[in-house]
């Protein structure tokens, strides 16, 4: 098991309830996202209790980071984050201060979970733990035990590559496991167009359109980057210039 909080006493309340419990291992102690996203990658624990509101990376921006997916209990001050929690199927949702008697019953649906092989499925969080109407205001990208985080103004351009997405930085080049269709609908339509099947370009570093062979076209960037044009791209694209 992994503990999760930016809190001391928290971890420590955690791990007392759990010296109770001979049957659980506490692997590692976590006070933030980023050592979170990294022990829970290398150590590959059952279950994970997570705090929600760190500082830099939240608990959801940590399972956005994951490839596989632990179980998850959520131990929380705040009560607002329920719906999401179990809209992405956590074990429980436990507010603090927590009791010995919520956290037992927590920890044995969390038994029951690991041993019937039923963890959640939480590939589509990034969907869903945004609040209605809202878009990505940064992207969140692990490389190696590393996290980049890419303020979406900074980005100029996303370029599909089946299951993952390139996102391009000035010269810098980040890779994200994520298909370009499903990043489309968390972006900003007033900041991002769909100028073609591959590419998703910012608006702010559009500085024309120009012919490029017969009947198609090309984006041209401020930077001189070419970007290839579709017709539904280029509808689109007019709407702007």
């Amino acid at each position: 098991m992994v503990i999760v909080d930016d809190e001391e006493l928290a971890r420590g309340l955690i791990r007392e309830y759990l010296s109770l419990h001979s049957e659980c291992d506490v692997v590692a102690e976590c006070s933030n996202g980023f050592e979170a996203v990294k022990a829970i990658t290398e150590l590959e624990p059952d279950l994970v209790f997570l705090d929600i509101q760190m500082p830099k990376l939240s608990g959801f921006d940590v399972l956005e980071l994951l490839g596989k997916k632990p179980a998850i209990i959520f131990v929380t001050a705040y009560d607002q984050y329920a719906l999401k929690a179990f809209e992405v199927h956590a074990v429980d949702y436990l507010l603090k201060p927590v009791g010995p008697e919520k956290f037992d019953a927590a920890l044995a649906r969390a038994a029951q979970s690991v041993e019937a092989q039923k963890l959640p499925d939480l590939s589509t969080l990034p969907s869903v733990v945004r609040s209605k109407g809202s878009h990505l205001e940064r992207v969140l990208v692990r490389e190696g035990s590393r996290v980049v985080i890419l303020g979406v103004e900074s980005i100029d351009y996303f370029e599909g590559q089946d299951d993952y997405v390139a996102i391009h930085v000035g010269p810098k080049r980040h890779l994200k496991q994520q298909r370009l269709t499903d990043l489309e609908t968390q972006l900003d339509p007033a900041r991002f167009v769909r100028i073609h099947r591959s590419y998703i370009l910012n608006l702010e570093r559009l500085s024309g359109i120009e012919p490029s062979g017969k009947e198609s076209r090309a984006a041209l960037c401020r930077d001189g980057t070419r970007l290839p044009v579709s017709r539904a791209g280029y509808a689109k694209l007019k709407e702007y210039l």
